[in-house]
């Protein structure tokens, strides 16, 4: 009778993910191969023969893979940093971790054009400093779509990873040390691979929001296309709604291809968690 209570409560929740989630994808999905009413395989041959398409495709996965690895890279040491601190003290470093979600995208994104252009503040310092001759060219590269997608999604690890790191007891790592192991060695054999359920769920979230980000990549990318603004062009200017669901399915299937191989990764690292 409890089980079957709770299996009630959860109807709305699941009513609406049906029809609000699933049904659309699978209709989007079930559109691209369909045309004047016969079954085709049109749209994904037509996507994947097209030089220009394809070069689409590899810089929004290029984009996206660097993105994650240097918010792994930046957010682990900042989230071990932060989780080994006293809870008032790692309130307030949490509290200044996640304050770039409290602005706007666009915002950030027009803060990175002032700071990024040719006569930006980097330009200028590094001409100041004598680094440079001339101002680097910068703004409207992937390099630029990274820093700004990375400083949209490094909350996102370090509160990933904060979540995990904080629940490791210390103790583990003391009794490593007790027995000779040095602190590299506890931390590669117990803090890591304890710690590898957040990085792939930081991991998840970076690179699945990357590849799907707009503003960031419309605003700091110029005329360096990735695929969710190639994805809008065609769906909204060019009204070319059958290769918009051809590209959005192609994303969806990259976003379960990059989750399962994370997973498996996953259970290759500690295969106990």
């Amino acid at each position: 009778m409890k089980k079957t209570y709770l299996y009630w409560l959860l109807l709305p929740g699941l009513l609406f993910l049906v029809v609000f989630m699933v049904i659309p994808i699978v209709l989007t999905i079930g559109s691209t191969f369909v045309q004047n009413s016969s079954f085709t395989l049109e749209g994904y041959l037509h996507f994947f023969k097209d030089p220009y398409f394809l070069k689409i495709l590899l810089t929004t996965l290029e984009v996206s893979v660097v993105t994650t690895l240097v918010c792994v890279l930046l957010g682990f040491p900042t989230a071990y940093y932060i989780s080994q601190k006293a809870p008032r003290r790692k309130g307030i470093l949490l509290a200044l971790a996640i304050f770039p979600l409290l602005t706007s995208p666009v915002v950030r994104s027009f803060s990175w054009m002032v700071i990024l252009g040719r006569k930006g503040l980097l330009n200028n310092v590094l001409i100041g400093l004598g680094l440079v001759d001339e101002p680097l060219n910068i703004l409207y590269t992937p390099a630029a779509m990274i820093i700004g997608l990375v400083h949209l999604f490094l909350p996102l690890m370090i509160i990933s990873l904060i979540g995990v790191l904080e629940n490791i007891d210390g103790d583990l790592v003391h009794a490593a040390q007790s027995l000779g192991a040095s602190r590299f060695s506890a931390f590669r054999k117990i803090v890591f691979p304890l710690s590898v359920p957040g990085l792939i769920i930081g991991s998840i979230l970076v690179f699945v929001g990357s590849l799907t980000a707009y503003t960031t990549p419309a605003l700091l990318g110029g005329k360096q296309r990735v695929i969710a603004t190639f994805l809008y062009q065609n769906a909204m200017t060019l009204n070319d709604w059958f290769l918009a669901s051809v590209i959005a399915t192609i994303m969806i299937v990259i976003t379960f291809i990059v989750v399962g191989l994370l997973n498996k990764a996953a259970h290759k690292l500690n295969p106990k968690g």
